[in-house]
Parts: structure tokens; sequence; C-alpha cells
């Protein structure tokens, strides 16, 4: 007898169970996340499973005193949350960051932020800069 070529079928369960699609519902929405912590980048990852276009900015490594609050980048629980995301490393500190994010505002549809109003104000995040 050959031997076959998946557990599923050397267990003789049969072919592997196909993996689910992201549903393509907000495919034509593209979303910055500029979340932290659990709710926002939560609610981004539900938009990304919905299809939507989800771009996460996150601070370069070793730029943002809180980096690793939320595990190491390479965990499972970041891949939980930011799953179905694309990525983008982006200093908001520096006029070349702020630059590079007025631009990609301009391309959004939705832009996601849970910053404290004292920061985003800071940074130049709040609702009245970035429209």
């Amino acid at each position: 007898m050959a031997a076959s070529s998946t557990p599923h079928e050397r267990a003789g369960t049969g072919p592997a169970p196909s993996r689910p699609m992201a549903s393509d519902a907000l495919a034509n929405l593209r979303v910055l996340d500029l979340t932290r912590v659990r709710a926002g980048p939560t609610c981004c990852r539900v938009l990304a499973d919905f299809g939507a276009d989800v771009i996460k900015i996150e601070a370069p490594a070793g730029a943002d005193p809180n980096d690793g609050m939320n595990g190491p980048r390479d965990g499972y629980d970041m891949q939980n949350l930011h799953r179905n995301k694309r990525s983008l490393s982006l200093n908001l500190k520096t006029p070349e960051g702020k630059a590079i994010l007025g631009r990609l505002v301009r391309t959004a549809d939705v832009v996601v932020e849970n910053y404290r109003p004292d920061v985003k104000h800071r940074l130049g995040m709040d609702y009245e800069t970035l429209r």
C-alpha cells in the first residue's frame, strides 16, 4: 500500500479540512490601524477578517517605551490580534513618519486609533488634523 501524503489521510480520516477563507464583505475598504492594547487591535482584526485591507502602523522596535506590553511581536497573541493585516513600522514622532502617515490617510477610508486624547493631539493623530 502506498503511503498517504497527509496526516489526515494516514489516519484514515480523509483529506485535510480546508481552512476558512477571510470574507470579502469589506474588501473595498482600506483601514489604517493605529491602535494599541486589546480592544483596538481586536476591532481592526474583525474588519480584516471581513476582508478590509487593514494596515497596522507600529513603531519601530525600541522607539516605543511601551513596546512589548502585549508580549513578543512574534508571539501567539500578537499573531492572533494582527492576523489578516499588513504591517508597516513608522516612527510617528518624526516629521518623515508624520508625512508618510499623511499620505496613507489620504488613501484610507477608515483610521482607527485608541490613543489618550493628549497623546493623539501631541502626535497630530486627532480627527481635525487628519481629515
